[in-house]
Parts: structure tokens; sequence; C-alpha cells
């Protein structure tokens, strides 16, 4: 009779402000997991054994301190909403660095991955976080190779995901190395989530254009844009508006933003059609009313900066309410009569699910 395969153990390093879907979302794949194939077990513990306070306001126990723990197969560090530098603190870094020792794989889930960059993990390597905090990680080490848009990257053995959703799609492409995809297959359809999804981090994050210096020639340039971005400008146009020659608002520009004009407006125009799409206006309209061409080129501009395209991104960010002629299904799961929808190759491994 074969012997039954021992479960891979999964420790999960909380702390206090831990953020609680950073952990209970992955946490929740493994478990999921073992309908079909028993394969895991899953320990919460904290540096010192005691409870912690998450995100939420609550206590959550522990199993044990992490020098407790013994042999594992994967550590998890969670994030937390508080800045890095008020929850990295040694007492964090020590239970980490004994136990990533001991694990065959490490993991970090958004700003958890500044826990394994003050260990040293991630020297020498690719990684991510939540688009919010990839300035900062790429500021304070730079010996790290910051991939700011990427969903989760793996190097080796040792991965780490943007924040929150983010931390499920990691976990199951980690199922899907362990146990195949049929099995990360059937944990997404149980959680009701995409395999793997379109396109990066930029898709969710918040544009932020720097402003230029009150009364500075940059900033009369760039309120002349902002009140009629769908004009056609130019450098030469600029500079002749606001008295300057070309190359000097070039330079200006460079110094107070950190990018040319022509940057700047490109950047202006794709936000404004965002919103304009957000609010619900047809990506032909969008395109008019942003200074794109056409609706082509609007197309290319997020295929180019996004991953996606225009109407892709609008059905996504309009709403939360589904459709009333497209009730409410699985996300890239199983439809009304329990079939899951076709699967398709995704570009970098795994499978998405078919719209």
């Amino acid at each position: 009779m074969p012997a039954t395969p021992v479960p891979r153990r999964i420790a999960v390093l909380l702390f206090d402000g831990v953020k609680a879907l950073d952990y209970v979302g992955p946490a929740e794949v493994f478990v999921e997991a073992n309908q079909a194939v028993q394969g895991y077990e899953v320990i919460l513990v904290s540096p010192d054994g005691s409870d912690v306070m998450t995100s939420l306001g609550g206590t959550v126990g522990v199993r044990s301190a992490a020098h407790e723990v013994g042999e594992i197969d994967t550590l998890i560090v969670p994030g937390s909403e508080l800045p890095p530098h008020e929850f990295v603190r040694p007492a964090l870094t020590d239970a980490a660095a004994a136990l990533a020792a001991r694990a065959r794989r490490v993991v970090s889930i958004c700003s958890g991955a500044f826990v394994l960059a003050e260990i040293g993990v991630l020297d020498g390597r690719r990684a991510t976080t939540h688009w919010k905090f990839a300035p900062e990680l790429t500021r304070r080490h730079p010996r790290i190779d910051v991939e700011p848009d990427a969903i989760f990257v793996r190097d080796g053995e040792v991965s780490t995901s943007a924040g929150v959703a983010a931390g499920i799609d990691l976990a199951l492409a980690l199922v899907e190395e362990d146990h195949g995809a049929a099995v990360s297959r059937q944990v997404a359809q149980l959680l009701l989530v995409y395999l793997q999804r379109s396109g990066g981090q930029s898709q969710y994050s918040v544009p932020l254009r720097a402003r230029a210096q009150p009364q500075s020639i940059v900033r009369r340039a760039t309120d002349l844009v902002e009140a009629d971005p769908a004009r056609v400008w130019t450098v030469p146009d600029l500079a002749r508006l606001v008295a300057v020659s070309p190359r000097h608002l070039a330079r200006r520009f460079r110094e107070e933003l950190g990018q040319s004009p022509v940057e700047y407006v490109a950047a202006l125009r794709f936000d404004l059609a965002r919103v304009q799409l957000e609010a619900g206006l047809s990506v032909t309209e969008a395109a008019a009313r942003s200074g794109y061409g056409s609706a082509e080129s609007l197309r290319r501009a997020f295929v180019v900066r996004l991953g996606i395209s225009p109407s892709h991104y609008q059905r996504r960010f309009r709403t939360a309410m589904p459709s009333p002629a497209h009730p409410a299904h699985p996300a890239g799961a199983v439809g009304a009569a329990g079939a899951t929808r076709p699967v398709r190759p995704a570009p970098a491994g795994g499978f998405e699910l078919a719209s």
C-alpha cells in the first residue's frame, strides 16, 4: 500500500498590524487545494508566539513562535497598511530570517517584500510589491530589481507579489507548481477567481502626476495643456505661449517634473481617457475628448501602458455591479449550469479563463 504523502507545511508569519487579506487569501488557496490533494498544512506563527492584532482590529491566534516551528516547505510573509519603517522591526526580521533558513521557498505579499529585503533574501533578485510601495522599495534597496507593474514575480525559490488579491494569484501559481494546472484550476473555480489576470498593476494604480512649482513657466505650460488636452500641442507652441525657447522649456520640464513636455502631454491625455472610460464614455468618445486621433490610437496606448484594451479596462472599472443582461457568474470559473468556461494558455504560464 503506497505511503500517504506528507503535506507541505506552509508557515504564515503574522505580526501586529498585518493586513488580514494579505494572509487569509493565499492561505485559503492552500486550504482549498486540500479538497483535491490533501497536500498542505497551513500554520500561523508570530515572532514570539503571541496572538496578533490584524488590520481589521481583531485578534488572531497563532499556533506557535517562529523558533518552535521546525522544518517548513514554504514561508509566507504578508504585508501591512502601516508604513514599512513602522512594522519592519528586528523581532519580525529575526523571525523571518530563521524561518527562511528552514524553508524550501520564501514568499512575500505586498509590503512583506520589505521584510525579505531587510534580511537580504531579495538581494540580486527580481521582485515586486504593491505599486504604492514600489518606489520606496527601489530607493531603500537598490540591489533589488524591482518590477513595479508585475502582479507577482518568481525568481528561483523566492516569490513576491503585489497587494491583497495578487497574493491569491501567486498562491495559485505555487499550487500549480506543486500539483499541476488541473488542481490549480479547480481551486480558482472554487474561489471564483481567475487563474491568471490580464495586464499588470498599472491598471489598478491611481495616476499620480507631478505638479510643477507655482508661478513657474512649467506650471503655466501645464495649465495650458490641462485646459485644452485635445489640442495638438507641440513644444514650440508651448514655448511660444510661455515666452521661452523650446530648449529652455524642455530643460525646465525635466528639472521640475522629470519628463519631457511630450511625455507630460501623453500622460495627461492617457489619464483623461481613463477617467472618461470609467465615467461610461465609449472608446471612440474617450479618444476624441482626450486628444487621441482615433479609437485605434487609444487602443494602442492602453496596450502599451497597461497591457489591456480600453474596452477591457472599462469593463473592469466602470462599475462593480453586474450587467442585467449578464448576471454575475464566478469571475472566470463556472457558468450558470456548472460547466467551466474554456481556458486558453496565458503568455506568462498558467491559464486565463476566456470571457
